[in-house]
């Protein structure tokens, strides 16, 4: 019997492990809205390590974000690319189950109200875009205005 408790509970932490993604935030050290995100990405159980850039034009050429798609911070999670500031529920979403030919996800510019741009109750209306190494996107999700 103690053999089964140990292994159920052997199985449970690995499954947590397994669980948890790791990401890689590329951000200026002076953004406090980008490090606000990363907070919000380890509250939905992502392991985010934060890697500083005084520029990040040349990261976000690297890694294909085009002037349209462009934020603050470019983050990369299993070789796909997450350009500012995506909620994590949609990137949850688009990792379990990516669109076909799909590079990554990008909410362009700094929406109010988008995961480390809260300020009170306010919300812009914004859009979640994904995209791929073409330079075409569509839509993926779209947020109201509160």
């Amino acid at each position: 019997m103690n053999k089964k408790l140990f292994a159920l509970a052997a199985l449970a932490v690995l499954s947590g492990q397994a669980m948890a993604t790791d990401v890689l935030n590329h951000k200026s050290p002076y953004c406090g809205c980008c490090s606000d995100w990363t907070k919000h990405m380890q509250e939905a159980g992502f392991n985010v390590e934060e890697k500083l850039h005084d520029n990040m034009n040349p990261i976000k050429q690297k890694l294909g974000i085009t002037p349209e798609l462009a934020s603050c911070h470019t983050a990369e999670i299993d070789g796909y690319v997450f350009e500012g500031h995506v909620p994590a529920q949609d990137i949850k979403a688009f990792l379990a189950n990516p669109p076909r030919n799909a590079q990554g996800l990008a909410v362009p510019g700094m929406p109010m109200g988008s995961p480390g741009m809260e300020y009170g109750d306010k919300q812009d209306e914004y859009s979640v875009y994904a995209f791929n190494q073409q330079g075409q996107m569509f839509e993926y999700r779209h947020y109201k205005a509160k």
